[in-house]
């Protein structure tokens, strides 16, 4: 079997994790079982994930569990190609977020099919839970047109196709940087009047912070029962506000309760998103991916209820890396994890070596 045949097989094992968890079925086989092949697929096919393991003196055939799978670090993916496939093969890569300095992150993907049901099946049964099949999606952001190489709009593209209203029109309202607050206060108004179905508004926490420097003290009021989906922070930009009072100052501005504003966990690196319990606070993970908080140094499993950085593992992550490993801190709480902040500084000493061994230095 070779590459391309191996990996629509892992796609179809992948994507019945969502199909049974959409139709509340148990797992259709042990996460480990998957894991372990992905592990293996990837040691074959993924030319630094092959250092990598070579490097920690792995026999990809041993491996049995998900804890023993090395973990690549987000920023390998600026310095090299994690992919199974040749570029020619892969018709959609993924961006991180340009910045003045440094190189943007790279994910290529030769099928999206399988991040897209993961993302839909996820947010269907967490930002959408309880409400009808189509509500009004609004978009503070691009479209993916605008961006096409952006995760984040791929997926709020998806939403838009999935849970929205199809009569509402053109419902993204960032262009080239530039709020249309006379296009959303209008679509909003109309909304109000019909009073069919409530809004689920998307947007990244910066995009957030713009909403409300354009509203300032004026109100801006959405349909009783509407949410908002906050994700992103404010690396590489000049503006930051306190999670605690833009979440505040958002439900002011917007009329709704703070527990209707839920954020999202996401990265370009990743396939697999993560959302807030409402109350905020603890983020919850779907039956195909994992928090597990690591030293930063040894990269070893903290103790229980202790702070580390997030070693992220994701059974959709198919044809780059099924663990990752990102610079910010996490803690493992009663019923899933929490979000501290950005490790400060470098990047963690075990992350920096690891990015090493992925090289082959």
């Amino acid at each position: 079997m070779g590459a391309r045949e191996e990996s629509q097989a892992l796609h179809l094992r992948a994507r019945a994790f969502v199909r049974a968890f959409e139709e509340g079925r148990a797992s259709p086989e042990p996460y480990d079982a998957l894991a372990s092949d992905l592990v293996r697929f990837q040691a074959r096919y993924v030319a630094g994930y092959k250092n990598l393991v070579a490097a920690r003196g792995l026999d990809p055939a041993s491996i049995s569990r998900a804890a023993q799978a090395p973990a690549v670090p987000t920023d390998a993916f600026k310095v090299a190609r994690v992919s199974a496939f040749p570029e020619e093969e892969t018709p959609i890569t993924f961006r991180t977020s340009g910045t003045t300095v440094g190189r943007r992150g790279q994910h290529p993907f030769r099928d999206a099919s399988t991040y897209d049901a993961a993302a839909i099946a996820f947010a269907r049964s967490t930002l959408l839970r309880g409400w009808p099949e189509r509500v009004h999606v609004l978009v503070v952001g691009p479209s993916a047109a605008d961006l096409p190489d952006s995760s984040l709009c791929h997926m709020n593209d998806a939403f838009v196709g999935v849970f929205g209203l199809p009569g509402d029109g053109d419902v993204f309202f960032l262009r080239d940087g530039v709020l249309d607050l006379a296009a959303l206060d209008e679509t909003v108004a109309r909304i109000l009047v019909t009073g069919d179905a409530p809004v689920l508004l998307l947007a990244t926490a910066l995009a957030c912070v713009h909403l409300l420097d354009v509203v300032g003290d004026a109100g801006f009021r959405l349909p009783t029962g509407s949410r908002v989906m906050q994700t992103g922070g404010f690396k590489g930009t000049s503006r930051e506000v306190e999670p605690s009072v833009l979440r505040r100052d958002l439900a002011r501005a917007l009329c709704i309760p703070e527990d209707d504003i839920i954020g999202e966990y996401g990265m370009t690196e990743l396939s697999s998103q993560f959302y807030e319990a409402r109350g905020g606070g603890t983020y919850l993970e779907p039956p195909w991916a994992r928090i597990v908080p690591v030293d930063p140094v040894t990269l070893e499993p903290v103790e229980e209820g202790a702070a580390g950085i997030a070693r992220i593992e994701d059974l959709m992550n198919v044809d780059s890396a099924f663990a990752v490993l990102a610079a910010d801190r996490v803690r493992r709480v009663p019923g899933g994890f929490e979000l501290l902040g950005r490790m400060p500084g470098a990047p963690p000493r075990g992350c920096s070596l690891t990015v090493d061994e992925i090289l082959g230095r």
